[in-house]
């Protein structure tokens, strides 16, 4: 018969043997995560409050009704969970509002413009800059609307001195994504204000998207 050669044990550093013995950890993670949802069902009903009676430049077909909840474990290995509150997408037109809880990273609000309607999007944003520039929110660099770092290569903040290169960069985007990130140490997150932020990040956005 033929022998076997002895596999080389999988051995657990301590830190890994004592997060498997951690009881209490997932009771806790379970625990985030209901209050997360929570925080996204209060959302959605704002969101809703700050649509009613405003008309959109939505793309054909548009269902101002349709949204989703989605949770899932990895996100770059992460859990998260979010909304889609406006929300189309059909071929290659994307026009939602998204509310992203990213274990480990942040909150994102994000605008996301694909397809039909893309130029006047782009148009909106540069002669309405007045009313979006120096509020904390950012223009996403990504290849993909999917893309949900922040920072240098990832983002750009959206302030009065950078309107020339916010033109330069919307030239040659096929689709437009702008967010505003909330870090878990900022005291909005603490003092549960991400309700409050998220509708006013959509009330910021409005003026890109409306006539």
């Amino acid at each position: 018969m033929l022998g076997f050669l002895p596999m080389e044990p999988i051995l657990f550093t301590a830190d890994e043997l004592r997060l498997v013995a951690d009881e209490q950890f997932f009771r806790d993670k379970a625990r985030i995560m209901t209050k997360v949802r929570g925080t996204l069902n209060a959302l959605y009903t704002g969101l809703k409050q700050e649509l009613r009676g405003i008309g959109l430049l939505a793309p054909q077909g548009f269902n101002p009704e349709a949204h989703q909840f989605v949770k899932g474990e990895h996100l770059e290995d992460f859990p998260y969970q979010y909304l889609d509150y406006f929300k189309h997408f059909e071929g290659d037109n994307k026009f939602t509002f998204r509310s992203l809880f990213w274990w480990g990273h942040h909150y994102a609000f994000a605008l996301i413009l694909e397809g039909e309607g893309l130029n006047q999007y782009k148009k909106n944003l540069v002669n309405r800059y007045e009313t979006l520039a120096d509020k904390q929110l950012s223009l996403c660099l990504g290849g993909t609307p999917w893309e949900w770092k922040r920072g240098e290569g990832y983002t750009m903040e959206l302030t009065w001195d950078r309107k020339v290169d916010l033109v330069a960069l919307l030239s040659n985007r096929s689709f437009l994504k702008l967010s505003r990130f909330v870090s878990f140490d900022d005291p909005a997150f603490r003092q549960g204000r991400i309700v409050d932020i998220g509708r006013a990040t959509l009330r910021e956005f409005l003026p890109v998207i409306t006539p």
